[in-house]
């Protein structure tokens, strides 16, 4: 799974960043509303961290980008501004949670969690396609009452396919979402080839009821059995 922090003060930044990633998400980071807001319209995320007080600009603009862009990203609000009011102008914009600092890192992985879970997995713990049942909090998956064991890389393919079914992804759209920021250290995309390529042969050994099919020049897509 993907996050976006966009918080300018730089230590809590990276301790939100370094947090998220024990957890095995992809974190990728903005520190103004500039820069928020490019990598909104840029990338797809399953969560945004938002902070209100932005250089540039306030982040209840970030917030509005993503009602104007349709994305479907959850938003959380971090912020300092601990008022009814700001919380009130928040949700009302689409935010899907508002978090006021300081708050316990235990707390901010809980409200994620539950906010991808809402917006993402239409409230579900688990996501299933076919007789393939992936647990995101977890990191599981088990066929027909086994488990599937996957490396990070093969489990967050298969996350990302699974919230995407029958639809067409192209390589690039993969790597983003598995990569983040590190995108260049696929090696140009063949990395993403190479490690389908071991998840569709684990999926097909496991007789998973689904499939990742590549359609040529374009990209690939998971559908059921």
């Amino acid at each position: 799974m993907k996050i976006l922090i966009v918080e300018d003060e730089p230590g809590l930044r990276e301790v939100i960043k370094e947090s998220l990633e024990k957890e095995k998400y992809i974190v990728e980071t903005a520190h103004d509303c500039v820069s928020g807001i490019d990598k909104i319209g840029s990338y797809d995320y399953d969560c945004v961290l938002i902070d209100i007080m932005l250089p540039g600009g306030s982040g209840l603009a970030l917030v509005k980008e993503l009602k104007e862009l349709q994305k479907k990203e959850a938003v959380i609000i971090i912020s300092a501004k601990d008022s009814v009011d700001d919380k009130v102008t928040s949700l009302d914009l689409g935010a899907d949670d508002y978090l006021a600092k300081p708050f316990h890192l235990a707390e901010l992985h809980a409200r994620i969690k539950s906010a991808i879970r809402r917006k993402s997995h239409n409230g579900d713990t688990f996501i299933t396609l076919g007789n393939i049942r992936l647990s995101p909090e977890q990191r599981s998956v088990v066929i027909d009452g086994s488990e599937l064991i996957l490396n990070r890389k093969e489990f967050d393919l298969l996350y990302y396919f699974m919230i995407n079914p029958n639809r067409l992804v192209s390589k690039t759209a993969l790597a983003e979402s598995v990569w983040g920021d590190y995108i260049d250290q696929a090696d140009n995309l063949d990395f993403v080839y190479s490690q389908i390529k071991n998840l569709r042969k684990k999926l097909k050994d496991a007789s998973a009821e689904a499939d990742i099919q590549a359609v040529y020049g374009m990209g690939y897509k998971m559908t059921a059995l």
